[in-house]
């Protein structure tokens, strides 16, 4: 088994949040797949960024406000 580390993106509405997990891999069909906890964090800055809780979501990682171009 091994753990990698990848960047997870987690959007809701015109934020975006850059989230540290690990990645592991084995030679299962699940495989690569999070770690519990890893999994609660992603959902628990989702939460935060559905009630406007920015200081919340910063917490985990830079948090970005996206702006739509016109061109």
């Amino acid at each position: 088994m091994k753990k990698r580390k990848y960047r997870k993106m987690v959007y809701y509405g015109k934020y975006v949040v850059e989230v540290d997990v690990e990645l592991i891999d084995d030679s299962g069909d699940w495989s690569p797949y999070l770690s519990v906890e890893d999994a609660g964090k992603l959902d628990y800055v989702r939460k935060a960024l559905q009630k406007g809780d920015l200081g919340a979501a910063k917490n985990f990682g830079p948090v970005y406000e996206l702006t739509p171009v016109h061109i």
